[in-house]
């Protein structure tokens, strides 16, 4: 009987130490530009599972992108950090970052066409539910997947954190697939009020199924703990905050539970 439970206990204990955070890096084209991903998925889950996309900030596709992406493999979801300037390339300044962002969004259908790519690449993903595709996306990242939500894509949920609200193309009735969730913070001067509005009606007016979460006090970049060290480099009013950066990433989770089932 010992020599049982012995095995038993062996054979689990190897089971959980096989399983584990599995990452690696996956380079593929889009819009005629060569992109940098960053896949993330825990193989201690079985079967097939849904499949999130991670947009970036403005400063790219960097460690910050990255570890969401296995902050939500540690939660069953199989995770792709995506590059949406090409060539994995990061801003060292906020000129730069805006030169990054104004070649994407100024190029007609450019953002459109590397986050069909972006998808596409997570679908072929052999443990993931093409069925059940998800984004979420911080700052420049939060505006790109919620104007992927209104271009219609084929997406369960998007979820915003500090992204900009505004669009040329609002959402027209009918067209928008996921359902939205938006994560705000109260203190956030990148963003007007008069945004904030527009947004919500043209969401209702657009019969969206959408949540607009603000966090009491929170600043632009409230969810990464670099926002400090950038506030104070380059004299911007951002700011990390732990506790709606917890809150957010909750709200986050019971977003997702609820709309993949």
């Amino acid at each position: 009987m010992k020599k049982f439970i012995f095995l038993v206990i062996f054979f689990l204990s190897s089971a959980v130490a096989s399983a584990e955070l599995k990452t690696k890096e996956i380079q593929y084209r889009a819009d005629k530009v060569k992109m940098k991903g960053y896949l993330a998925y825990d193989d201690a889950f079985s079967g097939k599972r849904p499949g999130i996309l991670v947009v970036h900030e403005w400063w790219g596709h960097n460690a910050y992108a990255r570890k969401r992406a296995e902050m939500l493999a540690s939660l069953g979801y199989v995770a792709l950090a995506v590059d949406m300037y090409g060539d994995g390339k990061q801003a060292d300044h906020p000129d730069s970052a805006k030169k990054f962002v104004h070649e994407v969004t100024e190029k007609q259908g450019a953002a459109q066409k590397r986050f069909t790519a972006d998808m596409n690449l997570l679908k072929k993903q052999s443990a993931v539910d093409k069925n059940k595709i998800g984004a979420i996306g911080y700052c420049f990242g939060g505006s790109t997947v919620l104007n992927m939500a209104r271009q219609g894509m084929a997406l369960k949920g998007v979820v915003s954190f500090h992204g900009s609200l505004a669009t040329q193309t609002p959402a027209n009735p009918g067209k928008v697939k996921a359902r939205v969730l938006v994560c705000h913070g109260t203190d956030d001067s990148f963003i007007p009020a008069e945004d904030i509005a527009n947004f919500k009606k043209e969401m209702t007016t657009a019969g969206v199924h959408y949540q607009f979460i603000s966090y009491e006090g929170a600043k632009h970049s409230f969810t990464n703990p670099d926002a400090d060290t950038y506030a104070e480099k380059f004299d911007m009013s951002i700011a990390y905050n732990e506790s709606a950066d917890k809150q957010s990433w909750a709200d986050m989770r019971a977003f997702f539970e609820e709309n993949f089932g």
